[in-house]
Order: C-alpha cells, then structure tokens, then sequence
C-alpha cells in the first residue's frame, strides 16, 4: 500500500490502477488528502471550506462502488477540489468576500454535477481573489505558494493551484477571465487550462465578465487536465503517445520579446524553444500586431460588465468590499459605452487575426507570466505595461484554448509556458502539451516544507 507521501503526487492513473487492483481505495486518498491539508493550513490558506465529512461520505460511496464492479470511469474515487464562487449543492459560498455572508448552495452548478456523476469527490471550496476581481480580502488573505510561502500562489485560482501544486489532491477546478487558471498554474509549476469559449457550463458559476468568464481544470500533468476536462465538458479528449515531429510552434514576438520579461524567463523561453526544436517541432516567428492592444481593449470590457454585475451587491453594502476590489467595480461605473462597444469590434479583429496565424503554425507559445511568483497579486491595471497578463489576456478575448505547463525554474520558483490552439482545438492543444511536457520534463515537486 503506497504511503501518504506516494498518495500526495500520484497522478490519477495510478490512483486508478491502485483502486482497480485494492491496493489502495477512494477512503485512503481523501483522508490522506485531508491529513496533508491539515499539516499545510493554514501556510498555504488555500482552502476555503473543508468538506470532510461529505468527501468521507462519498469516498465510502466509491470504494463500495468499485468494489462491487460499478466503475464510472477514471475520475471515480479522485478527489476534486472547486473554486469558492462555484455552487457545491449544501456548501457555502463565500466568493472570497464580506460582501455578503455566505450562503449555502442549493444545487450544484452543472460543471460539478458532471464531476459527481463519473465518480469525482468534492474534497473542498478553494480560495480566490475576492469575487475573481481585485485583491485578496484582508480579512482573507492571500493564498500562498507551496515553493515559496512567502510568495502569492497567483490569482485568482491560486487556491485551486496551491492545493494541486502542494500535493492535497490531483485535480481542481479554477475560472479564468484574463488568465486566473494560467498565471497561478504558472507560478505553482503545475498546468492550467482554458478551455474554448463555452466548451465548459458556466451556469452555478459566480460571473466576473460574462463575455470573458471560462472554467477549467488544474492538475500536475497533461493527461491529468484532459481527464478532469472531459468530465466537466463532456466529451472525450483522446491523446496519443507524446511527439513533436512536425509540429509548428509559433513563438509569439510580442510575448516573447517583450521588454517586460524578467532575464531568467527569457532565458528559460530561448532554452525551452531550443528543447522543443531538438525533438522534431518547426519554431517559427509569428508577430500579430493586434495583440499589442488586447490587454487594453480587454480591460474597457472586464470593468463595465464587473460593474453591471456588481451594481446590486455594491449598493447593498460596499463597504464588505477590499478597498482596491470596490474602486475597481465604482471605476467601472463611469466607463464610457462607446469604449466597450468599441472594444467589442476590436475582439472581432483580434480573433481573425490569431486564427489567421493557424495557417503557418499549429499551436502559439510565449511565456505564461513575464516573472516568477511575486511577494503580493500585484494590480489588475498597470500603468502602461502589460504585467502578469501580457500573454494570457488575448485569448480570453478571442476565446481560444490556451494552456500554461511547466517549463523550468528560476532559482526555486517555477516559470512556465503558454501554448494556445484556435477555438474549438482544446483536444490538439492538448496533444501537443503532452508532447511539449515530455520534451521539456520541466514539473518539479514544491520545496515547502511538509509538501
């Protein structure tokens, strides 16, 4: 029988396998899992709500299941942790605020009654920025990195993040509006997925922008995330051997010649890039002039529709907002309709422009985040640079799939690459992530103490 230890980074695959043969049963991963969240919280501050004895309950369900031969598939029996603005049916709901108390969920929101349904175990609630939006609330916090404690795990999905990259469980659920599942995925050194535009419910999911929003999975690996996607999405993502043999990368020059990236990820892109074209893939420059305006253009959407969204909750007490989070939402008031509608057009010809780029390549890369793991989230607007989004916001705005997956370290922090596929390709991004994984063998265990 494997120790707590083997449990905490075993991908599902092995879980499966272990469940298969009673090696091992769904009861002994969740109170492992539950016995390593213990001895991490509160450093980590990454869950929201613990869910112990429900996730009991339904790991006796599903090591009685397999045990009598009604097996749902490989998602039965894993432990699933989701993101606290997400509806978990007799769970709170906290959305990682005081604006309002929080409120049991009476039904799941679809996304997760697909995971109950092929036999996934709802661990816990996760924590997040406060609403998806501005900061972590200070009577909150933020959430930690498991290779650096000192370090924010990213936002806003950094306590979906943390708990995977920490070793609790092997798969999370995280929503992303400008790159919330990628940039903590990159920090944490795990791989983050969103998926295309609509490919996963959004119904039971508290909305950021309802015209940028995704939910998708976090796990250790590759394979991992296309498992957890086909149970949320409901459709089968089948992945091949892994290989790079003619496949054609892009390598974004806008990302990845920005000025704003630290020496460190530069170097790791060069080397990533040299890895991948040693091991059959075509690298070739692709430069896509619209992209020099997407964070822009995508933050004249986030805050007027934030503030639509809002409006109710700002009038009924905005005082149980963050300070930075409220002046986001009152700047949102007074956005101009003709710079929305503007940026709207403005999406239109940034998606001709990427899926024109198809043609020449096969899949576009660039770094995750022009930096490792900083101390704090930093701000949502940076005065004239990019940030943490230069290269994810784009594909919210064009609703492509796009990826991060480890690509190496800088000191003890990881670094990470994105890889984004034309709308509707999530299974061939996919693909071509396994490839680039095995190429690269970049995932590195945390060093946090404990983890």
């Amino acid at each position: 029988m494997m120790t707590a230890d083997e449990i905490a980074f075993t991908d599902v695959a092995e879980l499966g396998r272990a469940y298969r043969n009673a090696s091992l049963s769904p009861v002994d991963v969740v109170r492992a899992s539950l016995q390593r969240l213990e001895s991490l919280e509160p450093a980590l501050n990454a869950a929201a709500q613990r869910l112990d004895a429900t996730a009991l309950a339904e790991a006796e369900q599903a090591t009685a299941e397999l045990q009598s031969g009604k097996d749902r598939g490989p998602l039965h029996g894993i432990p699933v942790a989701i993101k606290d603005l997400i509806e978990v049916q007799g769970a709170p709901t906290g959305y990682g605020s005081k604006v309002r108390p929080s409120a049991l969920a009476s039904e799941d929101a679809p996304l997760v009654q697909r995971l109950r349904e092929v036999g996934a175990i709802i661990l816990c609630k996760t924590n997040l920025l406060e609403y998806a939006y501005g900061i972590a609330h200070p009577e909150i916090g933020q959430t930690n990195n498991p290779h650096d404690v000192s370090r924010t795990s990213g936002g806003s999905s950094g306590g979906s993040a943390a708990l995977v990259a920490a070793g609790i469980l092997p798969l999370a659920i995280g929503t992303d509006t400008g790159g919330s599942i990628r940039i903590p995925a990159s920090y944490c050194g795990i791989v983050g997925l969103k998926p295309s535009f609509g490919l996963v419910s959004l119904d039971g999911v508290f909305p950021l922008s309802w015209s940028l929003d995704h939910a998708g999975p976090l796990a250790r690996s590759v394979t991992d995330t296309a498992l957890l996607l086909e149970a949320i999405a409901g459709k089968t993502v089948p992945l091949s051997p892994p290989s790079l043999a003619g496949v054609r990368i892009g390598a974004v020059s806008f990302h990845c010649e920005n000025p704003e990236l630290t020496p460190a990820v530069a170097a790791n892109l060069a080397e990533a890039l040299k890895q991948l074209e040693a091991a059959g893939a075509i690298i070739k420059r692709i430069d896509i002039p619209e992209l020099r305006l997407a964070n822009s253009e995508l933050r004249r959407i986030i805050l007027p529709e934030a503030s639509v969204i809002h409006a109710g909750l700002y009038t009924e007490n905005p005082a149980g907002y963050a300070p930075r989070t409220r002046s986001q939402v009152e700047a949102g008031f007074e956005a101009k309709a003709v710079d929305y509608i503007k940026a709207q057009d403005f999406r239109v010809k940034l998606l001709n422009a990427v899926e024109a780029a198809f043609a020449e390549v096969d899949v576009l890369i660039g770094p995750s985040v022009p930096f490792p793991a900083p101390i704090e989230d930093p701000e949502f607007t940076e005065d004239g640079e990019e940030g943490e989004m230069l290269s994810s916001g784009f594909a919210n705005m064009t609703g492509q799939p796009s990826l991060s997956l480890p690509s190496g370290m800088d000191r003890h922090l990881p670094l990470g690459l994105q890889l984004t596929g034309p709308v509707g390709g999530d299974g061939t991004l996919l693909q071509i992530a396994l490839g680039i994984e095995a190429a690269l063998g970049a995932y590195r265990r945390p060093s946090m103490p404990g983890a």
